[in-house]
């Protein structure tokens, strides 16, 4: 069994760049929080988005950057939920449209299998852009892994909660809503609307008819 997780607001309790903006104050907070939403409800293009926002955080100091990446919250229950796939034997993937600077750590701390994401590039010590390696189809940048295991669709899970996410349902037997938007809701066949990812056990079991051992 394979499980997909994307990251800010599933795997993590928040949202990088909005929480560094804050650094700037209120109107540059609000900005890019703007630009966040309208991007997570897809209404405008991800990418696009992605290079709006670091262009208006350009000049932050590396040192922010990297302490507010070290300081963001872990979902609640994520690291029970990942504890126990790994103890069943699952193989586990996060995509994410955020940075290395965030993703880098969960990849030891939630037992990780692979974790694909997209690079701040830092000039002088601040941030002057931004290297995309995962576009607006998440789907792009995990076949070639799946097709390397031999995963078939029934046999992969699609955890996620906007809907610059939806691309992956296609490649998903099992499709989970985590505290979504209405898009994700609709076409997910399952939805968890708490804030804590350990409920996804349940839920699986139920699916798969598997026990998943809990004990961390």
């Amino acid at each position: 069994m394979l499980i997909i997780f994307d990251v800010e607001g599933v795997l993590l309790n928040a949202e990088y760049l909005p929480v560094l903006a804050q650094k700037l104050g209120p109107v540059k907070e609000k900005e890019i929080w703007d630009i966040t939403k309208q991007g997570i409800r897809g209404e405008i293009d991800w990418e696009e988005g992605l290079i709006m926002r670091v262009n208006a955080l350009r000049g932050t100091s590396f040192e922010d950057a990297k302490y507010i990446a070290d300081n963001l919250e872990i979902m609640p229950g994520a690291r029970k939920l990942c504890y126990s796939l790994k103890k069943a034997g699952w193989k586990m993937i996060a995509i994410s449209g955020g940075f290395t600077i965030i993703t880098d750590k969960l990849k030891d701390e939630l037992y990780l299998d692979k974790i694909y994401s997209n690079e701040l590039i830092f000039k002088d010590g601040k941030l002057d852009g931004v290297k995309i390696n995962v576009s607006s189809d998440k789907s792009l940048g995990v076949k070639s892994i799946i097709k390397e295991w031999g995963t078939k669709k029934e046999d992969i899970v699609v955890v996620v909660d906007g809907a610059n996410d939806l691309k992956l349902f296609d490649i998903a037997g099992y499709t989970v809503g985590f505290c979504p938007v209405d898009i994700v809701k609709q076409r997910a066949d399952a939805t968890i609307e708490i804030r804590d990812l350990s409920i996804l056990l349940s839920l699986l079991e139920k699916k798969f008819g598997k026990t998943i051992e809990t004990q961390l």
